[in-house]
């Protein structure tokens, strides 16, 4: 009974050592997950027939592997797209909120999706996946469950991609954008990721139910894409964002550029009379005095008509992440006023 005692014992010492240190069999790392309901269904699979604002997941299913579960049982999962429009291999990682899963009376809605895009190099991860930020070690995942709960967010599909094909060294950086003899970043981010959404997940139909959120450059691709593909995508929040594209790819592609500019998208969408979109922007004030410069005078000039902004000035904030997360819920509630889904059923 003693020896029993002692290996009963060194167990519970050792499992969150071996745990913490990602060692199998005490990790479920790597394993597969699926995002099906409680009783198996995710709408493909038996499940009730969604609304008609529901797009039911379409298929095929993709093979996700867990990278994180949190607190509430919730997993951030990869998988690597090859995509079939694009061309361009790389990874996604997914979230879904608990709501999605477990609640009943969403067990035939379509869920809003959110498409969360990094600064910096953004190749190799997506500091939204897994990022905890600050000393409360916040992330993107814990802060929609908590503002879903507070009110102030939609339960929100999270979809991060890579941004870019390669490191952003050199000066070298994609845009987000399709340029001309480069890995078409631009239809992977607004083609490749929502299809993969759309095969795996209860989405809405409607581009009432797509959101984009980025960073830096991130924020840029963020802009960019609810202004170029309006009839797709309806919010945006721009955290610290480029207004103008500015890789050094584009020379000699000034035509595909101009296709690309932010402000030449709201000039043809005012001229278009809409549909309306809805960008949030967000910097701090410690950041690049020309970057600020730039967020208003787009608000001030193109801010009209079908686009619609609103600005958020964080006090003493830097140009990171930890500074837009930790200030996001009000950007947060802005956009998901505007959004639409999920429906409880009747």
């Amino acid at each position: 009974m003693v020896v029993v005692a002692s290996l009963v014992g060194l167990g519970l010492i050792a499992w969150p050592v071996m745990s913490y240190y990602e060692i199998p069999p005490f990790t479920d790392k790597g394993d597969p997950v699926s995002y099906d309901g409680a009783n198996g269904s995710n709408g493909s699979n038996g499940g009730k027939a969604g609304d008609s604002g529901t797009l039911m997941p379409t298929g095929p299913k993709a093979g996700f592997k867990n990278v994180k579960t949190l607190g509430d049982g919730t997993h951030v999962s990869v998988v690597t797209l090859e995509g079939k429009k694009s061309g361009f291999k790389g990874k996604v990682w997914v979230w879904a909120p608990k709501e999605y899963t477990d609640d009943p009376k969403f067990a035939a809605s379509g869920f809003p999706v959110m498409i969360a895009l990094p600064g910096g190099p953004g190749h190799d991860g997506n500091y939204w996946s897994l990022g905890e930020f600050g000393k409360d070690k916040i992330s993107l995942e814990k802060s929609v469950s908590k503002w879903y709960q507070e009110g102030r967010s939609k339960p929100f599909l999270l979809a991060m991609p890579i941004l870019n094909p390669g490191p952003d060294d050199k000066g070298i950086y994609w845009d987000g954008s399709d340029i001309p003899g480069q890995p078409k970043m631009g239809t992977w981010l607004t083609e490749d990721v929502p299809d993969l959404m759309k095969a795996n997940f209860r989405t809405i139909k409607s581009r009432d139910g797509w959101s984009y959120m980025g960073s830096s450059t991130g924020g840029f691709a963020s802009l960019k894409a609810v202004l170029k593909h309006p009839d797709k995508f309806k919010t945006a929040i721009a955290n610290g964002p480029d207004i103008v594209p500015d890789s050094p790819l584009w020379r000699g592609h000034e035509k595909e550029k101009a296709e690309n500019n932010p402000e030449v998208l709201a000039q043809q969408l005012a001229a278009a009379k809409g549909p309306d979109v809805y960008i949030a922007f967000q910097y701090g004030t410690k950041e690049n005095k020309t970057m600020i410069d730039s967020v208003k005078k787009f608000m001030a000039t193109y801010g009209k008509g079908p686009v619609h902004t609103q600005l958020w000035e964080i006090p003493g904030g830097t140009h990171n992440g930890a500074t837009y997360l930790s200030n996001m819920a009000d950007p947060m509630k802005w956009i998901s006023d505007r959004m639409a889904g999920p429906t409880p059923s009747s």
